[in-house]
């Protein structure tokens, strides 16, 4: 994904923001301000397009609804973020519009870099959290670091557990990820995946 360089106004409406945003820009907006993204890692880029051939698939084989993948902007109350992956299931799809979601995606998912490692565990959380985002994933290949969150009762996230180095979803159901597979080099094949999930 390109990044943008062409000068910006420091503060701009969400409108403002939509009409000077194309496809091509990398950025999110957060009450007014314009965060420009930068690039992302061959690592990133490796761990991004494994998880994209792999939850889609499941997702469409299920029926569960759509996923969607960056650069796609998620509307929240007082910011637009652009999550790796997102997740809306078919109740919430009249949310989907032409170039972003108009509010909360059922699922959210951040692969961390370094410089971003502070906004996605701290900024985007509280945000993704107040917001009604109902899981919230934070993978870190740099640091072999995986956080599942999903929404309690109290409207306040919770850590999901794992089991045997297992991580179960609860808003993908019957999703199961063996957290080493983010961290093997080379990636796991999807399609041994896909098999191991019985979808293929």
């Amino acid at each position: 994904m390109s990044t943008q360089t062409a000068p910006h106004p420091p503060r701009m409406s969400w409108e403002e923001f939509l009409e000077w945003c194309d496809e091509d820009t990398y950025a999110e907006w957060v009450d007014g301000e314009v965060i420009l993204m930068s690039p992302n890692s061959t690592r990133h880029q490796r761990l991004l397009i494994f998880l994209t051939r792999l939850l889609p698939e499941y997702v469409e084989r299920r029926r569960l609804g759509e996923m969607l993948v960056a650069p796609y902007l998620m509307r929240l109350p007082r910011s637009a973020r652009e999550p790796d992956l997102l997740f809306v299931t078919n109740e919430h799809a009249g949310r989907i519009r032409a170039t972003y979601l108009d509010g909360p995606a059922d699922l959210a998912i951040e692969i961390v870099s370094p410089e971003s490692r502070t906004r996605d565990r701290r900024e985007k959380l509280r945000e993704y959290e107040e917001a009604g985002v109902r899981e919230y994933w934070i993978l870190d290949p740099e640091r072999q670091q995986a956080e599942f969150y999903a929404l309690a009762e109290s409207g306040r996230y919770a850590p999901l557990p794992m089991e045997d180095g297992i991580f179960r979803s609860l808003v993908l159901p019957g999703l199961w990820l063996k957290v080493e597979w983010f961290w093997q080099e080379p990636l796991p094949s999807p399609m041994s995946v896909l098999r191991e999930w019985e979808v293929v």
